[in-house]
């Protein structure tokens, strides 16, 4: 292999067979994807144990002879299995192959060498499945040579049944045997300051080290590696981003007059962003900030003066919002803060896929004209006949909600507009660095006073049955009060298809919650209700996602009218309208649920004046991860705490989600719980290279990691997130 070779497609290194199988079960296209392909622990050969004291489960290596050989054909299905009997002098082991008939060339009798496995049992006996063996002429050199490895590392990899772990470990050598040097992505002077060795030593020794301390430094490294090319990669987006040229939009009376009108303090997070913000929007280059910050905190407020200041050079502001109801919602309270004397200045407007014809026709020409300053809609706002006449800045409110390309769609839409993005769901600040760094995040931490607060409980009815009921009688206590109520479930039908069931469970984040079945479904927690003698007064309704859309809007509008007092739904209340008079919400199975799921959902009540509770009954035991997690929730109401105990329960897969839309897989070597600092480490040795090489032009072997990690079509992805 030459000196690129990291970059060698794998049909040229390991033959167009084997590459098709590679890409098929990991998406591997190159020698680079092949080697990133890192084992997930390491075995050992153990030391030498005679057959006769054998116990099942264990990982041992024996000296021993072929015995018998025997390759018959498989009953069941198409192929064959190769059977080897190998003794020690006093006990017997058999060696079982599947469609590996070859091997008997080499496995005759009489041979004799080192098998090393995990002991396994079948038909009564014990066995080695696929074991790793060598063979040797005499027994002597055979029990030298297991001696020496005892104590070497077998790689254990990420495998599937038709790739096996240990056939992955014999094309990672055969390729690691051809491979020229490699170009170090990590300079020569971060090398040395943060204790690294070479990339080609590291990964030698992560695939095929001789001890077990050669693995720290390699995996140290390789760590470094990953996130210094994550990081730079998210700092290039961003120059590339600031190269452009922005509109400059200054603030003037539009502004002014708003805030004179408020009512209220803004709090010291929102006049801290709304600073940042005002200063961004007349900045040289376009806005891309995230604002996070729980429900209430005040993000409309913020992005609702950002609006403004656009709106007083005649530019037009976006905000896309994921449901119907959730834009009729964004509509009428942006024209209750602007009042009577601004709205006219700006003319709010709406359109939605659901208007009448003839009253979106209007709207989309109020848009096109450039008489609506500031638009508030769904997806119709991404459609080819919705036109701008001067887009400045594009509001995207639950950013999780929309695709990569359909925001890109609407910002392609203007000129180089700013953008603003909007989460209810706090972003741990590894995860923010690692997937949003080319963003710049802002926070509000602080909420508005005068609210009455939420009260948590959780209702263990396995352990304690009589709360069961008390949750009912909770829930009818506060309907007598005028109150309101949300009772939210983790599927529709927990009967028609447990298995179907589970998966549709909003966030399955552990086996211990796999191994019961769903026991309440958006039917069965209503049939329970409708017959309760508690609820016989009480109106209740259904909502779940198999609802024709106009009927979900339907719902929920005479929900916030308060023309239903009980809404059994599943998680398509997650996001939903603003109800201040819902008090209550009960969610069954709440150990179905991740921890910021169970968070937003929670969020839904106590959102006024009217004091909340929160019920999370669960069958969970005590003590498992299930448990541990709506414990959590019951602890504390500060999302950003409950975002950080989220990531160190679930790990970064389920957390970071497909916001990673701008890289292959998720992380390979990178935890960002567990390399937190080492990430912001990378962060600051990417920034001060690419202060001092914005092109990498003298990193090229960082510029090449880059470019291997990321193609054209992610790199494209990336610049749209």
């Amino acid at each position: 292999m030459s000196v690129s070779s990291l970059s060698l497609r794998l049909d040229g290194a390991l033959g167009d067979k084997t590459a098709k199988a590679l890409s098929r079960a990991f998406g591997m296209r190159t020698v680079a994807d092949l080697l990133a392909h890192y084992p997930r622990r390491y075995g050992y050969h153990g030391q030498l144990t005679p057959i006769e004291s054998l116990y099942e489960g264990e990982q041992v290596t024996i000296v021993a002879q072929v015995k018998s050989v025997t390759d018959r054909p498989m009953r069941q299905r198409r192929g064959s299995i190769l059977e080897i009997v190998i003794t020690d002098g006093h006990g017997e082991l058999k060696l079982t192959f599947f469609n590996q008939s070859w091997r008997k060339n080499d496995l005759k009798v009489g041979r004799q060498g080192i098998f090393s496995g995990k002991v396994g049992r079948y038909q009564r006996g014990l066995q080695f499945a696929h074991p790793d063996y060598e063979l040797f002429d005499d027994v002597d050199t055979a029990r030298q040579t297991a001696e020496a490895n005892a104590n070497v590392p077998i790689p254990i990899y990420p495998a599937t049944a038709a790739i096996p772990s240990w056939r992955i470990a014999k094309m990672i050598t055969l390729v690691l045997d051809g491979l020229g040097p490699v170009d170090d992505p990590v300079p020569a002077d971060v090398r040395a300051r943060h204790g690294l060795i070479d990339a080609r030593a590291a990964l030698e020794q992560i695939h095929r080290p001789r001890s077990k301390e050669q693995i720290g430094p390699a995996t140290h490294t390789l760590r470094m590696h990953e996130a210094l090319v994550l990081q730079t990669a998210l700092l290039q987006q961003r120059q590339f981003v600031r190269a452009m040229s922005a509109t400059a939009r200054p603030a003037g009376d539009l502004l002014a007059a708003f805030d004179a009108s408020l009512p209220f303090e803004r709090t010291p997070d929102q006049v801290a962003v709304g600073d940042r913000i005002a200063a961004d929007l007349v900045g040289d280059w376009p806005m891309n900030r995230l604002v996070q910050g729980e429900v209430g905190s005040g993000k409309t407020l913020v992005a609702l003066r950002a609006m403004l200041q656009v709106a007083q050079s005649g530019g037009q502001s976006a905000l896309i919002a994921p449901t119907e109801v959730l834009a009729g919602q964004h509509l009428r309270s942006i024209a209750r803060m602007l009042g009577p004397q601004l709205a006219p200045r700006v003319m709010p407007t709406l359109l939605t896929g659901q208007m009448p014809a003839g009253e979106r026709r209007r709207a989309a020409l109020r848009v096109a004209a450039g008489q609506a300053l500031i638009v508030v809609g769904t997806h119709a706002l991404l459609s080819d006949s919705t036109t701008f006449a001067d887009l400045g800045l594009v509001v995207v409110d639950e950013q999780h909600r929309f695709g990569v390309e359909q925001r890109e769609t609407l910002r392609a839409k203007g000129s180089s507009p700013h953008a603003l993005v909007l989460t209810a769901t706090p972003i741990p600040r590894t995860v923010a660095m690692t997937v949003f760094g080319d963003l710049d995040v802002s926070t509000i931490r602080s909420m508005p006073p005068g609210r009455a607060g939420i009260q948590t409980f959780v209702a263990p009815v396995a352990e304690k049955p009589g709360w069961f009921p008390r949750v009912w009688e909770r829930v009818s206590e506060e309907v007598a009060q005028g109150r309101q109520a949300f009772v939210v479930c983790p599927a529709i039908d927990a009967e028609a298809s447990a298995s179907k069931a589970v998966e549709d469970a909003a966030a399955l984040v552990d086996d211990d919650a796999a191994a019961t079945p769903i026991r309440w479904g958006v039917e069965q927690a209503a049939r329970l209700l409708a017959a309760h003698p508690l609820f016989a007064d009480i109106r209740m309704q259904t909502l779940h996602g198999r609802m024709p859309g106009e009927t979900k809007d339907a719902v929920m509008r005479a929900f916030a009218d308060g023309e239903i007092d009980v809404l059994v739904a599943t998680t398509v209340v997650e996001v939903g309208v603003d109800v201040p008079n819902a008090s209550t919400m009960v969610i069954l199975d709440a150990d179905r649920f991740g921890v910021s799921q169970l968070a937003q959902l929670r969020g839904r009540v106590g959102r006024g004046s009217v004091p909340g509770l929160c019920l999370l009954v669960t069958e969970a035991a005590g003590h498992t991860p299930a448990r541990e997690r709506i414990d959590a929730v019951a602890q504390t109401t500060d999302g950003f705490e409950l975002a950080e105990k989220d990531l160190e329960l679930r790990g970064e897969g389920d957390v970071l989600g497909d916001a990673q839309s701008g890289v292959r897989t998720s992380l390979r070597m990178l935890r960002v719980v567990k390399d937190a600092d080492l990430i912001a480490l990378a962060r600051e040795e990417a920034e001060a290279i690419l202060d001092d090489d914005p092109a990498l032009l003298r990193h090229p072997g960082l510029a090449q990691a880059i470019e291997r990690r990321l193609d054209t079509a992610e790199r494209a992805a990336l610049a749209k997130t």
